[in-house]
């Protein structure tokens, strides 16, 4: 499914989640989307098992686990991400999940996932990294 890009908002705008259109990525993984004129949040939900394969973006992410657990890999690191909990990810660096259990976050994007709002975020879609593709 190919996203254009939102309009700018010059207003505010209010949005309820249960409002917003499901977009399953894959059979373990869906959001939602709410897109301001320079920042994004996404709502995700992960099903246990489900593996977000590393890639990378010019966006600053702040990730909030709002139930479940995450495990995070950045930098040969792994960053263990539980309900309650906030991870910061900093621009262009390489990064990776799994859901260890059940789980629902919240992202945070700035600026802009524009790969995301086209829908060339293959790298969800079918499990493959995107790091080393032409971008």
């Amino acid at each position: 499914m190919t996203k254009t890009v939102a309009r700018t908002v010059r207003k505010p705008h209010l949005s309820r989640w249960a409002d917003v259109e499901e977009e399953w990525l894959n059979p373990k993984i869906s959001r939602k989307m709410i897109i301001g004129q320079n920042e994004m949040l996404a709502r995700l939900v992960l099903k246990k098992g489900s593996i977000v394969p590393p890639h990378k973006h010019a966006s600053e992410q702040i990730s909030s686990t709002l139930s479940g657990v995450l495990v995070f890999t950045i930098a040969g690191k792994e960053i263990t991400v539980r309900e309650g909990e906030v991870l910061v990810i900093p621009p262009n660096m390489v990064h990776s999940a799994v859901a260890i259990e059940d789980t629902e976050a919240i992202d945070a994007f700035s600026p802009l996932r524009l790969d995301w709002l086209s829908g060339d975020d293959s790298y969800l879609r079918t499990g493959k990294s995107s790091i080393g593709k032409r971008r």
